[in-house]
């Protein structure tokens, strides 16, 4: 089964962490894909870093007209600041496995509907 693995924080985190910081959590991925990669029943699918918020564009549809809005839609105090797709046996794997990623995020852990 596929899970998206979505990480929440507060982007300022990131924007103001020093470089041991950055260091610490980049290597913290890095131990989390090779953990992924050990498993012999799962496989890292895709997983990318996305841009500030402020960056993001989000659509509404209103009235049968989509209207486009600049940033986000609400103010809120995480934003999605990453994502992996992991191919896992079942959820108590999965769960495993994100042990390993940094523990200053939030992380919400979905599986994937393979039926769409």
């Amino acid at each position: 089964m596929k899970y998206v693995v979505l990480l929440y924080q507060d982007e300022r985190v990131w924007a103001e962490a020093d470089e041991a910081l950055q260091r610490e959590t980049i290597a913290a991925h890095e131990a989390f894909s090779h953990r992924v990669e050990q498993h012999p029943a799962a496989e890292v699918v895709a997983g990318e870093a996305l841009r500030v918020v402020a960056e993001a564009t989000t659509l509404r549809r209103q009235g049968g007209r989509t209207v486009l809005t600049d940033g986000p839609f609400a103010e809120t105090a995480e934003q999605l600041g990453g994502f992996y797709v992991v191919e896992a046996p079942d959820l108590d794997t999965m769960l495993e496995l994100a042990e390993a990623l940094p523990g200053d995020y939030t992380l919400e852990v979905r599986p994937v509907d393979d039926g769409i």
